[in-house]
């Protein structure tokens, strides 16, 4: 889809051409004419490695700016609205998120020919994880326990939010199929309104594939989450995704970034993503235990706990909920992959080391023991 040798993070955390252009001095010059902060901003100073949407940093003469573009098919201006409203709500209620920034006449977000484009401050604090490939885990266990507490603080704001659940199933996380009491019956009532996914699975033995790795985890979880209210959630808690600012001898977060997996599911949800993106090395499964971070999954759950308190059975549902929590997703990259960028090798990716490889490891010995501590932590 791009001519530009901008290369980006592939599944496989190797180094691969961009799906989308890097944005450009051109692209920048057309947004200053909207955006009053972009003043004097002209070169692009960084240009993100990540592979979904295109971002940069521009420097303008009242500071850095983080400029992101998305495809519209990808994000519309109305969808990114619904992110910005969650992130106005936390910043409204003490959460410590990134500032979004409004063009001359109050939006937040504008479309330019096939782009859509948001506009950040650049968060206050340390990226200590700018560099990190997707799925690294974390090790440090201080700054794990951190990430769990400013979890919880973001939920204990959320539960005043109400919004409609957001208007795509694109690289959004939600958990409907989870609480489907049957997840089959439900994907096949939605694949009409998801071609790109309908033309894909047409041609995969899904439901059989579902009958054998998803379904044995989901027995009896669907009555479970009824009671688990929906709330509106970060859904890629990863240390990445953090700024950081040094108190004392330790690292509290200073800024929460990147809400574009956020929607409502609920707060277990939200932990347990957090577990499975910050404590298993996802890459490195051959490894066995020694890509199984224990220590790192309680450290958040203790963190998390301080702060908003669980009962048992709220973590034992956790850990049940943790084999799961990542298929729906897997789902929207899929639809992703195979109808936007056009990439079958990729949509494989997803289908099967994804939706399917990641559901089965839990079933694994190592997977079985990463649950097991979470049951015993209840």
């Amino acid at each position: 889809m791009t001519s530009s040798n901008h290369r980006v993070q592939g599944l496989n955390n190797d180094e691969v051409p961009a799906d989308w252009p890097a944005i450009s001095e051109r692209e920048v010059a057309w947004l200053r004419d909207r955006f009053t902060q972009l003043e004097g901003a002209g070169t692009v100073l960084w240009h993100s490695p990540r592979p979904m949407s295109a971002a940069a940093i521009v420097e303008g003469t009242s500071g850095k700016i983080f400029i992101k573009r998305h495809h519209h098919s990808v994000r519309t201006a109305a969808t990114l609205d619904e992110e910005h409203r969650f992130i106005g709500h936390l910043a409204n209620n003490g959460v410590p998120v990134v500032q979004v920034l409004q063009d001359r006449d109050g939006a937040t977000a504008v479309e330019h020919d096939s782009w859509t484009y948001e506009l950040h401050a650049v968060g206050d604090g340390l990226d200590l994880y700018r560099d990190a490939p997707s799925w690294t885990p974390v090790t440090d266990l201080i700054q794990a326990r951190e990430a769990g507490s400013m979890l919880a603080v973001l939920h204990q704001a959320s539960e005043s939010y109400t919004a409609a659940q957001r208007d795509t199933h694109i690289l959004v996380a939600r958990d409907d199929l989870i609480r489907a009491a049957n997840p089959i019956a439900k994907l096949e009532h939605d694949l009409p309104e998801r071609p790109a996914l309908a033309d894909y699975l047409a041609h995969k033995p899904w439901q059989q594939d579902l009958r054998q790795a998803v379904l044995p985890l989901h027995s009896g979880l669907a009555e479970r989450l009824h009671t688990e209210p929906h709330l509106w959630a970060h859904n890629d808690w990863h240390v990445s995704n953090l700024l950081w600012r040094r108190d004392g001898d330790a690292m509290k977060v200073a800024t929460v970034l990147d809400f574009g997996l956020a929607s409502p599911t609920s707060a277990l949800f939200d932990l347990a993503t957090a577990i499975e993106r910050n404590a298993v090395a996802w890459l490195e499964l051959e490894r066995g235990m020694d890509a199984v971070h224990i220590d790192t999954a309680l450290a958040l759950l203790d963190g998390y706990r301080q702060i908003r308190p669980l009962s048992a059975a709220q973590v034992h549902l956790l850990a049940d909920l943790l084999p799961l929590v990542h298929v729906d997703f897997a789902l929207s990259e899929v639809e992703y992959f195979h109808g936007i960028t056009g990439s079958t090798a990729n949509a494989d990716v997803a289908y099967h080391d994804f939706l399917l490889g990641h559901a089965q490891w839990f079933r694994s010995d190592d997977g079985q023991t990463l649950l097991a501590a979470l049951h015993a932590a209840a």
